[in-house]
Parts: C-alpha cells; sequence; structure tokens
C-alpha cells in the first residue's frame, strides 16, 4: 500500500460521528444537521428537465475534455461574471469539465506537484504546497498523497481571516509548487481582495509556483453590489490574459444546489490545463454527456443563482439577531457559513448541543491543524445554513439556549 496513505486524519465528519456516538440526543427535538455544506434549497427545475430530457444519452461514452458547447458556456459565464477580456478564454485550451471540484482539486495536486524537485536551498526535502487554516481537507490529503508537504497558513480575525501573506518566508515559497487559496474561504467566507491576488501572482512569477483558487462559493454572497473578486479577474486587472500560473475551480453545487450533479470545472493557464487534461485522460473521470447538457442550462441562467441568494441573505438576517443574543456573530463576506466563537472548547460545544438540543455543528478544530501552537479553529465550530428557514431559526434559538444555560 501507498505509505503516505498513513499520513491522512479521519475526514472531520468521521470525527464528528465518533464525537456524537458518544452521547444521546434529547427525544424532546427533532434533529437539526447544520454540519455540512450540503445545499437543501430546491435544484432549478430547467435544469432536471434538460437532464432528465437527455437520459438516452447514458449509451454515449462521454470525453475527457468534454463537448464543445459546454466549455463554451463555461467561457461565457466566466467572462462575464468576472469581466475578461472578450475572448482571453478559449474554450479548446483554458477550460475543463470535472466531475465535482473535490476530485479536481485532488487530481490537479497529483498531476502539478513534481515529488523529484527539491528546492534550491533545502535539498532532499519534499515541495510544498502552501494553504489555509482552517483549510478544506482534501487540500491535505492531496500533498501527502502526491508526495509534497502542507504548508498552513492561519486564518485569524486580526486579519480578517486571510492568510497573512506577507509574513510568510522566502524559502516557504521556494519551496512551494502549489498555493491553495480558498475565497470565499470555508468555513470563514473571507474573501480574498484584489490587491493581495495580485501580490500573489507576482510572488509566483518570482518563485515559479502555481495558484490554484477554490471559488466554489463565489456565487453565494450577501450584498448583490459586491460580488466576490476572482483569480483570473485579478489577472484581468493586470492585463495578465494568458492567466500564467493561474487556475480556478468552480463548482454548480452551492451556486445552483446541484451537488449530485457533480458538475463543476477548472479553468486558467493553457499550459497547465493540457497537462492536466493528459492526466485526467488516464484518471478516466469524463463528465457523462447529459450532466453536461444539464450544466450548460446551468450556467447559462442568472435569474435562480439571484433568488437562491436571496434565501440565504434572509437566514443571515433573521438568524444573526438571535445568535447576537448570547454570542458574538459576524456576518461573513460570502459563503453560507458562520464560524462561531464558542465559550468553551469547540469540540464539548458541539457534544454537549447535540446532546441537549439535538442540533449538529462541526468543531473548527476538525477542519484545521495546529501550527506552531496555535490551531485557528480551537474554540470555534462551523455552522452551515442550509437547512429551510425554519430550521436554521429553530436551531438558533436552541443554540441561544444552550449557551445560556452554560453561562448560568
Amino acid at each position: 500500500m501507498n505509505s503516505d496513505l498513513d499520513k491522512l486524519q479521519p475526514y472531520p465528519f468521521e470525527k464528528l460521528n465518533q464525537l456524537k456516538s458518544e452521547v444521546t440526543p434529547c427525544s424532546d427535538y427533532s434533529p437539526i444537521a447544520l454540519s455540512i455544506g450540503e445545499p437543501k434549497h430546491a435544484s432549478p427545475s430547467f435544469v432536471l428537465e434538460e437532464l432528465t430530457k437527455q437520459l438516452g444519452k447514458l449509451s454515449i461514452y462521454p470525453s475527457t475534455k468534454g463537448i464543445p458547447e459546454l466549455r463554451k458556456s463555461i467561457c461565457d459565464w466566466l467572462t462575464s461574471r468576472f469581466e475578461l477580456a472578450p475572448t482571453s478564454l478559449d474554450p479548446e485550451q483554458h477550460v475543463l469539465p470535472v466531475n465535482g471540484t473535490r476530485e479536481a482539486i485532488f487530481s490537479l495536486t497529483q498531476a502539478v506537484v513534481d515529488r523529484l524537485v527539491s528546492s534550491h536551498n533545502q535539498a532532499e526535502q519534499p515541495p510544498l504546497v502552501v494553504c489555509p487554516n482552517p483549510f478544506y481537507q482534501i487540500y491535505e490529503g492531496a500533498s501527502f498523497l502526491a508526495g509534497a508537504e502542507p504548508h498552513f497558513l492561519p486564518c485569524l480575525p486580526e486579519n480578517h481571516y486571510i492568510p497573512d501573506f506577507d509574513a510568510v518566508q522566502p524559502e516557504v515559497w521556494q519551496r512551494c509548487q502549489l498555493l491553495f487559496l480558498c475565497s470565499p474561504g470555508n468555513p470563514t467566507g473571507a474573501v480574498i481582495p484584489s490587491d493581495a491576488l495580485q501580490k500573489l501572482i507576482l510572488l509566483a512569477d518570482e518563485h515559479d509556483f502555481i495558484i490554484a483558487s477554490d471559488e466554489c462559493y463565489s456565487e453565494i454572497y450577501c450584498d448583490e453590489s459586491q460580488a466576490p473578486i476572482g483569480l483570473l479577474q485579478a489577472c484581468a486587472e493586470m492585463n495578465r490574459n494568458d492567466y500564467k500560473r493561474c487556475v480556478v475551480f468552480h463548482s454548480l453545487s452551492k451556486r445552483s444546489n446541484l451537488p449530485g450533479l457533480r458538475s463543476g470545472f477548472v479553468a486558467g493557464d493553457a499550459n497547465i490545463m493540457a497537462q492536466f487534461l493528459r492526466y485526467r485522460t488516464y484518471h478516466g473521470c469524463a463528465m457523462p454527456i447529459q450532466h453536461q447538457l444539464a450544466s450548460i442550462a446551468a450556467w447559462g441562467d442568472e435569474k435562480h443563482v439571484i433568488e437562491n441568494r436571496s434565501f440565504y441573505r434572509e437566514k443571515f438576517a433573521t438568524v444573526i439577531p438571535i445568535l447576537n443574543e448570547v454570542m458574538n456573530t459576524e456576518q461573513t463576506d460570502a459563503s453560507f457559513y458562520l464560524w462561531l466563537e464558542t465559550p468553551i472548547r469547540d469540540d464539548l460545544f458541539a457534544q454537549q448541543l447535540f446532546q441537549q438540543k439535538h442540533v449538529t455543528v462541526l468543531p473548527g478544530r476538525y477542519l484545521s491543524r495546529t501550527v506552531n501552537g496555535v490551531n485557528p479553529g480551537e474554540n470555534r465550530v462551523r455552522l452551515a445554513l442550509v437547512a429551510p428557514l425554519e430550521e436554521c431559526i429553530d436551531a438558533a434559538e436552541r443554540i441561544r439556549d444552550f449557551v445560556k444555560s452554560l453561562k448560568d
């Protein structure tokens, strides 16, 4: 077996299931799950109709590159959404459809990390994959299994939950082969501003690493006039229309409430995309034709996305005042998460809340690692406001009452 498998920690939800198994929830309450970021709003009916209409395509082997119509629809959406230069994205060179960004984040890491290359200054040390902390766990697992070492940058409130990139030592950038960004952040909802993205692009030039920006929450934001910026948009603002060393990940899961469709894409530097296509041809992960055709319908419509945002906006507006009665609850820049500070250890908070109020939240320490004695997830829990509004209100009231009981 691959010895790097031994480096993998249990997935956060495995840890959560173990934590919950140690207690029995109060039967006075119905269960409410705010632990997993699985959208519960209705999927767009027109996408489901298109999917059903195309079931006859099950008899066709899909190509790894995807059909031209899907790649064009993705390029059109990216160009419009992120104000890119017209025709700067070529559907033949800059875009690849993927079966959800989870598998793409993992496979891209395997494709781009060169485990045989040592840093000039750190001979025989493994390459680094630099990640935010807390983080989407695939970044860590993909790094280890590619023969790299994850290097975590804390996302702390004093820096608006954005890594302090200026504090990173030059030798770290020198060993870095891949930098993962998550903007809007999971679990913090923080958006990395354009000036920071542009500085990172210049650092990538200087030290020759790739920037991979996970932007799966980019379409869930509170202010319609303040759409989160993306990495390709930062490139465009620098007139770097070749998007060199930059790739982005996007998905229909959160944007369109289609997590089961497993439809997303990777876009950016044509040279990276060419090699990634080569890898994926052997990886065996082509998107089914009927899913591609349904995806075209989804990427081509914004009305359902605007409506979706309004649902989350209503939840934030209703839930935050309830929680603010007992906790300092900050409105995030984007995403559908709340990143709450807890009055007791986060794992104990989650366990006791489940036991007493039958509400499930995710302990922050399960999403982060301790580096230099600091774990940014300690004494925090992540709430995913994905349940129906009434359930979110009910859960917030139960959390409020639970926190009050801790203070009594």
